[in-house]
């Protein structure tokens, strides 16, 4: 069994830098305003020879329970409950406060096994703080430097030493028995399967989804829902999610991993650096994910950024689905649905067929539809069709309504093949790959969404020009040609005495 440690502390002791420098990656967003993290963060830590896991998690602060500070505290409650042990971190420079003594007495109600890390240890006038900490009573604090990443051997046996080192380091027997019982081993197959369309779509593969919108729409409190836990940090306050935090949810026996993102302003209004590490982090999310879920306001929908994000997942060849959310706000369903579809078909012609599924959040109605439309939507993105199929599907579409003539040269098509999937993408062989109009290639793509029942997904049509059997290959001139060119006869035949050449003609004498 892996070992899970919290780190946990009051705001702005350097937890999200000790995570990162933990993980090896800068996964966490780190800034030198208070209070950054609000959501816990669950990640693999490596310390030279440990692997454990961590959880960074928000700075406790005194507050009421129906303040935003307060649910981040319940936020950090939670994790230490959920984790094996703790990280303390306190800030050996400015030295202890009353929120230090507040989380110690918290530490030691859970009797957990903590160790004290006295962070900012290279900074001018530590040692004070350092001795200031034994007032814990949590024993002998380690001095680090998560920003430089001094004294992390320390912190490697201070771990060893307050956890044991069965706990930190498990058999090799045990670990190697989970591994082998944890993968699957592959059968022969009876016979290979002659078309090129492909492996079958695997309905057991895990799905990464990213739910993304404007922000104070409702997206936590979906991930929520769908968890059956206050996971994920709400509330009536705009903006409460910073980091692009992922969590694993089990649907149907298929694991989907979940990536809650902040809010997505418009750019002109994205001002703070703060507010534009979280726009960036959401972005990475979107690119990493397969399904993006836009989480749109079913009372006031389709803004004007509602239509970038839709068109900025388009672009990146991300799967996207609408979630019209706050369902239950809307008296008038059956008027406001024919709306709602009518302004989907009109506002993302780009995308013709992108599901839409009417969902509430509070309540958790069409949770159960929104993950049947990811499951399907994620089934096309993944579709491959055979050049044989897309070869006889190009005669009838050319020969319907075939390409028009450029500059008074007809274009013609020759074949087609697809090169990839993860959004399809097709190859077409042309006589002229840059005369080919814009709207013929629309005319393309809508064709195969109908065709192949490919709706709601990108799709990407490229066309290259045939080689040219007199062009020279690979770089190298042609062979010249063994009969001479008729210039070179010509001043053969003028020097061989066979055609005289003129003679001058006497200069005219003057009078």
């Amino acid at each position: 069994m892996s070992l899970t440690l919290a780190i946990v502390g009051r705001p702005n002791v350097g937890k999200s830098t000790l995570f990162n420098r933990l993980a090896g990656r800068k996964l966490a967003l780190v800034d030198d305003t208070p209070g950054v993290t609000r959501d816990r963060r669950p990640g693999d830590a490596r310390l030279v020879d440990l692997r454990f896991t961590m959880i960074d998690t928000a700075g406790l602060e005194v507050a009421g329970p129906d303040t935003l500070e307060g649910r981040m505290r319940a936020q950090t409650e939670a994790a230490i409950d959920e984790a094996d042990g703790a990280l303390f971190l306190i800030d050996a420079k400015a030295g202890l406060t009353p929120a230090d003594e507040l989380l110690a007495d918290i530490l030691r109600k859970r009797g957990k096994p903590v160790v004290l890390v006295a962070n900012k240890a290279e900074a001018k006038g530590a040692e004070s703080g350092m001795l200031d900490a034994w007032r814990l009573g949590l024993g002998e604090p380690c001095p680090v430097s998560a920003e430089h990443g001094g004294g992390m051997l320390d912190l490697r046996d201070a771990i060893v030493e307050a956890f044991g080192e069965e706990r930190c380091f498990p058999s090799s027997d045990s670990a190697f028995a989970e591994a082998v019982t944890d993968v699957d081993v592959p059968t022969p197959a009876d016979g290979a399967d002659e078309n090129d369309e492909g492996p079958e779509y695997d309905e057991t593969k895990p799905l990464r989804v990213a739910i993304v919108g404007r922000p104070n729409a409702g997206k936590s409190t979906l991930i929520n829902q769908f968890l059956g836990q206050d996971r994920l940090l709400t509330g009536p306050e705009a903006g409460i999610t910073r980091d692009s935090i992922a969590v694993d949810f089990d649907w149907k026996g298929r694991k989907i991993k979940l990536f809650d993102t902040a809010g997505l302003r418009r750019k002109a209004r994205v001002q703070e650096k703060l507010e534009k590490l979280s726009v960036a982090d959401a972005l990475r999310a979107i690119r990493f994910a397969e399904v993006v879920v836009v989480v749109l306001d079913s009372t006031i929908p389709f803004e004007k950024q509602d239509l970038q994000i839709a068109d900025l997942i388009v672009r990146e060849g991300r799967a996207p689905v609408i979630a019209f959310n706050k369902w239950d706000l809307i008296d008038n369903r059956q008027e406001k649905l024919a709306e709602l579809r009518e302004m989907t078909d009109r506002l993302l012609p780009q995308i013709r067929g992108i599901r839409a599924v009417t969902v509430a959040g509070q309540t958790g109605e069409g949770l159960e539809r929104l993950m049947e439309n990811i499951a399907l939507v994620h089934r096309v993105w993944n579709k491959r069709i055979s050049t044989a199929k897309l070869n006889r599907w190009l005669d009838h579409v050319v020969g319907h309504h075939p390409p028009p003539a450029v500059s008074g040269r007809r274009l013609k098509l020759k074949y087609m093949t697809q090169i990839k999937a993860r959004p399809p993408g097709f190859m077409i062989s042309c006589t002229r790959p840059d005369a080919v109009p814009e709207s013929y290639t629309r005319y393309l793509i809508n064709s195969l969404r109908a065709d192949f029942e490919m709706p709601g997904v990108p799709l990407r049509v490229v066309y290259r020009s045939g080689d040219n059997p007199y062009a020279p290959k690979d770089g190298k001139p042609r062979r010249p040609s063994l009969m001479p060119k008729k210039s070179a006869m010509r001043s053969k035949n003028a020097g061989s005495g066979k055609s005289k050449p003129a003679k001058p003609k006497p200069a005219k004498k003057r009078g």
